[in-house]
Formats: structure tokens, sequence, C-alpha cells
């Protein structure tokens, strides 16, 4: 589903109340807030949906595949979900 899709499948589901634009900044909204909350608590939970962490990947050495030549891959941070027992089953 495209950022598109989901701006109309919530238009479709207000029955005419809520405008495309409104329902985009509505998204928009939503996702900036999940997003400042999994920086700021490294978490963020929503029931029969799952929960978004911050994961840590530790510093490694990677390899190029085209010259073979080692080199050094940084630490960085990344967001992983889990799917909650409902929505798992549902699938």
């Amino acid at each position: 589903m495209t950022k598109g899709e989901l701006i109309e499948a919530v238009h479709s589901t207000s029955d005419g109340d809520l405008s495309k634009k409104a329902a985009g900044e509505i998204i928009d909204c939503v996702f900036k807030t999940i997003a400042k909350d999994i920086k700021k608590s490294g978490r963020f939970s929503y029931p029969d949906f799952g929960t978004f962490t911050l994961r840590k990947r530790k510093a490694r050495t990677g390899r190029n595949p085209q010259t073979g030549e080692k080199l050094k891959i940084k630490a960085s941070k990344t967001v992983g979900f889990k799917p909650a027992p409902t929505l798992k089953g549902s699938l």
C-alpha cells in the first residue's frame, strides 16, 4: 500500500466527512508522532497491531563485494517491528 492509497482508504472510511488533504495531514502527523516517541523512549506499542522498538547495531567488519576489500561498518540504529499475536494470527 502506498501513501496515496492509505490516504484514499482513510478518506473513503470517513464517509466524506474528511477531505483527502485533511486525511493526509492526519496520517503525516501520526507517523511523525510515532517516530518522535521511538526516538524519545525507544519503543512504541499499539494494541492488537504490534510494537516498534529502537535497535542498535554494533560496528562490524564488512567486505566490498566487487573488490573483496575489507571495510569497517559503523555502529548504527534501526527500528524493528514485532507484530502482536492478534495481527499475527489474522495473517
